[in-house]
């Protein structure tokens, strides 16, 4: 990738890797603390027929900043557009705290979603730049240890904050963490670089963002507003399909595609990118409605409610761990999927059984422990596979296209879940209590069983429809491709190509 550039030594190695690290940190702990914020802001804004927006928003805007952050880090440098991403994510976190209603909040979200694309983007394409995919294992422990630090104290934080301040500082709280992130990478993130001069496809990515919007507005209006068959709906799902035939047709005739469809042609992602585009709906999608049983369901605080999310945090980092040992130990990596799904497979069906008494609290810790487990094994698997199969010059698009897919079906999943509980709550709760979901704890009891059971039932929906979804995945695991895994980096390499998109 880098001609005439001497590989970095592996203390080089550490000091960038702990650059990368200080930017991810701040990424991952804001999503994290919001989750059990979440509905005590929806009830202050009574929006609770917008509870998925929220992450829907973020989910949005990163997944299109993605590949682009990527192919301009291609052509002015990957610290400079880190720092840029890390300053863009503090001023969409300052927007969040500054909120006055739930539509502004969903705004200041999609432009800090913008940053957190950048982050990630980034995140991965350096490390791709330096490490081999077969060594790669042995830093999956480190990247674990900082999601695994910010899943666990991300949302118990956040529990404590909304529980003892205001929910504004679990933004605010970014505005420290990005100037002490700048102050890291500006000494850590030092990378040789050469400039790859790039046509950044605008086009593809109006078009892509234009279609997503018009399938999202379309699931999440026919939920609460106009019904599946109604003429503003299928308006929706036409405008989408229609631009996303335009963008395919349009991704074949541009210079620079943001999703190259030729990477297609190699088996290893045509399998990879539905896999976790599928793990990034159950990601994304299913577990943002974990917090909302336990306080407006269970009735545990937010405090509690964070503290029970860590199966979750322990279960990811605890499969990432083994996962990244095993395949660096091994060269093997096509279980880990499979198993992955399989686990989360068992953790949606468990989840699907919840019932509205806080007695179900373990169960939906054992859910969320099985689910933390599955998607753990799979996620490091998904990039690295990638990466590993693809040409020396296609590591970097390859990286973005398959988080590309995993964000979009973030996207789709959260807009998805949120379709299916409005359309189970709307009609049944009284609109002041769609609005205002911690509410109905306070109702007289008759009137509080009923509405905690029918709020019960519309949440264990998501779950019913996420287990078969986990389950498909499952299937198209068992046709991934396992290829032997490269022991050099393209800084240890050079331009040596791969022949036929293949790894030797």
């Amino acid at each position: 990738m880098i001609d005439g550039v001497a590989p970095l030594t592996q203390r080089q190695i550490w000091i960038v890797f702990g650059g990368v690290m200080a930017g991810m940190f701040l990424s991952a702990l804001d999503s994290n603390i919001l989750g059990t914020a979440l509905p005590t802001i929806v009830n202050e804004f009574e929006g609770g027929k917008q509870f998925a927006w929220v992450g829907t928003a973020y989910m949005l805007t990163s997944t299109a900043a993605t590949p682009l952050f990527g192919k301009l880090s291609d052509q002015y440098g990957r610290r400079p557009l880190f720092q840029i991403a890390i300053i863009v994510f503090v001023i969409g976190s300052v927007a969040c705290a500054a909120a006055q209603s739930m539509n502004q909040l969903i705004a200041a979200r999609g432009l800090q979603g913008i940053g957190g694309g950048g982050l990630f983007a980034l995140a991965f394409a350096i490390i791709g730049d330096v490490i081999p995919p077969r060594e790669r294992g042995r830093y999956v422990g480190f990247m674990t240890s900082v999601f695994t630090m910010s899943s666990i104290v991300g949302p118990l934080l956040g529990g404590v904050i909304v529980d003892n301040t205001s929910w504004r500082w679990i933004f605010l709280i970014n505005v420290p963490l990005g100037i002490g992130a700048l102050v890291v990478t500006s000494s850590a993130l030092r990378l040789p670089w050469v400039k790859q001069p790039h046509k950044v496809d605008f086009v593809g990515a109006t078009l892509l963002v234009a279609g997503v919007c018009s399938l999202i507005l379309a699931m999440a209006w026919a939920g609460d507003e106009y019904g599946w068959t109604a003429p503003t709906t299928l308006g929706l799902l036409g405008a989408a399909a229609l631009l996303t035939a335009v963008f395919i047709w349009w991704e074949t005739k541009a210079p620079e595609p943001i999703v190259p469809l030729r990477l297609f042609t190699i088996p290893t992602i045509r399998v990879i990118v539905p896999i976790m585009a599928i793990g990034g709906a159950v990601l994304f999608g299913a577990t943002a409605f974990v917090p909302l049983f336990l306080q407006a369901v269970t009735g545990v605080k937010p405090t509690w409610a964070g503290l029970l999310m860590s199966p979750f945090a322990i279960g990811v980092a605890v499969g990432a761990i083994v996962t990244g040992r095993r395949t660096a130990t091994t060269g093997r990596y096509k279980a880990w999927p499979i198993l992955g799904l399989l686990l989360t497979t068992a953790g949606m069906i468990v989840m699907s059984t919840l019932h509205g008494t806080p007695s179900y609290v373990p169960v939906a810790m054992v859910g969320m422990a099985l689910s933390g487990l599955g998607l753990g094994s799979l996620m490091p698997v998904g990039t690295m596979a990638a990466q590993n199969a693809v040409e020396w010059h296609d590591l970097g698009v390859a990286s973005s296209t398959v988080l590309f897919f995993r964000q979009l079906g973030g996207v789709v999943g959260i807009a998805l879940f949120g379709a299916i509980l409005n359309a189970r709550i709307s009609d049944t709760l009284d609109p002041r209590l769609v609005r205002q979901p911690l509410e109905i704890r306070a109702l007289p009891t008759a009137e509080r069983d009923a509405a905690l059971e029918v709020l019960t039932n519309g949440i264990t929906t998501i779950f019913k429809v996420a287990a078969p979804l986990a389950a498909i995945g499952v299937l198209l695991a068992l046709r991934l491709p396992e290829l032997p895994l490269r022991t050099t980096s393209p800084m240890q390499r050079g331009n040596e190509p791969v022949s036929s998109g293949q790894s030797s």
